[in-house]
């Protein structure tokens, strides 16, 4: 059984594969997948199923003539016939090539079409849901719901559309050709078709949960791939490599062992088709062959109905494999409409306040509460950011200083208590409008892989000479000289094309060209050297100047001249004051200030 667990609200217990199958039958899921994606194509998908039906109908055109061919030309010695017969199988073969091209082109556009739109709905969604969703799922295995998952279902379409188009219209056709010629034949010939139906349905099931089992442990091995290229500096120097190997082996084979089953699973099928059409063919040639011997039939109908039921060896095969590949597609739509189907819980309120810029930007938290996981980690928390300073937030790690950034940006909520700014409860904005107000310069300093110039403008079109000011005042203008191609150059995958500092700086000349009203700053210098740090610093007072600022940091020197530092802990906020009078005070902040000055002296 696949226990394999999807991103789903943390609050809901994890569902079993039953429960899903319950959800979404085959039917239901292809009526979601029509309306969400088939439906825009519906012109080009007639178009196509129009092609296919003649393509599909050649074959049967084909055995048809094979009788007047065999009694009237090689057996009656009319020669007349010859030049007609022959230019009329060529005229076949050519529409029936014109016709493919044509569908196949135009099948394969709505294809891709359809599975690009696909992933880009899924990620627009994706991008939609609140911070806690993706705190509980990986990246890589996100990143294998919106490539894998839709990349498995975009041939779906077009294999039903060719199965029900030519394959199916070709079978009746061909089988129109067996029935007119000899029925007592046809029906010697199909005798074993329903010895079919029981093991097609077993198989459909054990290729769907298998299919379900392989994209989950795809998912596994995009996140170990994500995290080993992401750690290789680490892998590198604690010697992991081989340990890494060893836990990515172990996936891939899982795969592969699920992969080979899954296969030789929908193989057997077609194979059965086969034994099935094998002793049509022999109880045929049972029946049959006496009855020309008798002359009760002739040698032109016996190679017309041996040649429809020949042709329609590899249709039959071929929709005897769509099940097959149905049910592949149909386990990655289930994983994707259940993500799909997964709704934001952090969302504007149904009547926002009007967008504008607030009064005042004094922020204020009443008794919040905020648990993780059943952990708490705000126990009622009670804190006034005046507009206009700057606030500093210290305390030892775990005290809860970054979950009060998540909860004024509303990228996690609390369980209780109300958090305002300027007045106005925080839940009342519209969400985009909220963010608007704040710009966020963080230790990390996240950069995209793209020049320097897309990662301060962001998207954005701005002068150049309000850009130039922005990187002077954040200080990048200083280090822009020794790069290659100037602002132009490519950060790299994370920005590692790029120093610590320079990264910092960059960050905060994104957060100039923003000018929000409030500024949070989470450990911005801490992970720098002194040169680095005092130009970065120097940065930070330039930004700050005029905002609402609120300031985390462990380096108590950094925050010393903060209007007002919040002492935290467990949770709460136990002290507050001026740096002089806390230390005054010689309570935790005075031990935090004592420990580490006498750990860098």
């Amino acid at each position: 059984m696949d226990t394999s667990q999807d991103p789903q609200d943390p609050a809901t217990p994890p569902r079993t594969p039953e429960d899903v199958q319950g959800d979404f039958r085959s039917g239901r899921l292809f009526a979601r997948l029509w309306r969400g994606y088939l439906h825009r194509h519906v012109g080009g998908m007639a178009l196509a199923f129009g092609l296919m039906v003649i393509e599909g109908s050649t074959l049967g055109a084909l055995s048809w003539m094979l009788e007047p061919l065999f009694d009237r030309v090689f057996v009656g010695g009319d020669g007349g016939l010859v030049l007609w017969v022959g230019l009329g199988i060529f005229g076949l073969f050519l529409v029936r090539a014109g016709t493919s091209i044509a569908n196949r082109t135009i099948l394969t556009s709505i294809s891709l079409k359809s599975s690009t739109a696909m992933q880009a709905d899924l990620l627009e969604h994706m991008l939609a849901l609140d911070g806690q969703f993706f705190q509980d799922n990986a990246p890589g295995a996100l990143i294998e719901r919106v490539q894998g998952d839709t990349l498995a279902v975009q041939n779906v379409w077009q294999v039903i559309i060719t199965g029900a188009g030519r394959d199916l219209v070709t079978l009746i056709s061909l089988f129109a050709v067996a029935i007119s010629v000899a029925p007592n034949w046809t029906m010697f010939a199909v005798i074993g078709v329903p010895l079919l139906i029981a093991p097609t349905v077993v198989a459909q099931r054990y290729v769907r949960r298998k299919t379900r089992q392989m994209r989950a442990q795809s998912g596994d091995r995009a996140t170990r791939l994500d995290e080993i290229f992401h750690g290789i500096v680490a892998v590198k120097l604690n010697r992991m490599e081989g340990y890494q190997l060893s836990r990515f082996r172990q996936i891939v084979n899982r795969i592969v062992t699920a992969q080979v089953k899954t296969a030789t699973i929908k193989a057997t099928i077609p194979a059965m088709i086969d034994v099935i059409t094998g002793l049509g063919f022999f109880l045929v040639l049972m029946v049959g062959g006496r009855e020309i011997i008798a002359g009760e039939r002739t040698v032109g109908e016996f190679m017309s109905f041996f040649t429809a039921m020949a042709l329609a060896f590899q249709p039959l095969r071929r929709l005897g494999a769509i099940s097959g590949t149905w049910q592949t597609a149909a386990a990655s739509l289930e994983r994707l409409y259940r993500l799909f189907d997964l709704p934001p819980r952090i969302v504007s309120p149904a009547r926002p306040l009007p967008r504008r810029n607030p009064a005042s930007t004094e922020i204020v938290m009443r008794d919040v509460q905020f648990a993780y996981g059943g952990q708490p980690v705000l126990r009622g928390l009670n804190l006034t950011a005046r507009a206009g300073e700057v606030t500093a937030l210290v305390g030892p790690s775990g005290a809860g200083k970054s979950t009060v950034f998540g909860l004024l940006t509303r990228l996690i909520e609390p369980q209780s208590g109300q958090i305002t700014l300027g007045g106005t409860a925080i839940e009342q904005m519209e969400l985009g409008a909220l963010r608007d107000l704040f710009s966020v310069v963080t230790q990390d300093a996240p950069l995209f892989d793209e020049t320097l110039r897309e990662n301060i403008l962001l998207g954005h079109t701005v002068d150049e000479a309000r850009l130039e000011a922005v990187l002077h005042a954040a200080h990048v203008a200083d280090f822009l000289p020794a790069l290659p191609q100037g602002l132009d150059s490519p950060a790299g995958p994370r920005g590692s094309n790029l120093s610590g500092g320079q990264r910092q700086r960059v960050a905060i000349a994104r957060a100039l060209l923003r000018n929000a009203p409030i500024l949070l700053l989470d450990e911005a210098t801490s992970a720098l050297d002194t040169k680095s740090e005092q130009a970065v610093q120097a940065a930070l007072e330039h930004l700050s100047a005029g905002r609402t600022t609120l300031v985390i940091a462990h380096r108590l020197a950094t925050v010393r001249n903060a209007h007002k530092i919040l002492v935290m802990d467990k949770g709460r906020v136990v002290e507050e004051g001026t740096h002089d009078a806390l230390l005054a005070q010689g309570g935790l902040y005075a031990g935090l200030y004592r420990l580490q000055f006498a750990s860098d002296s």
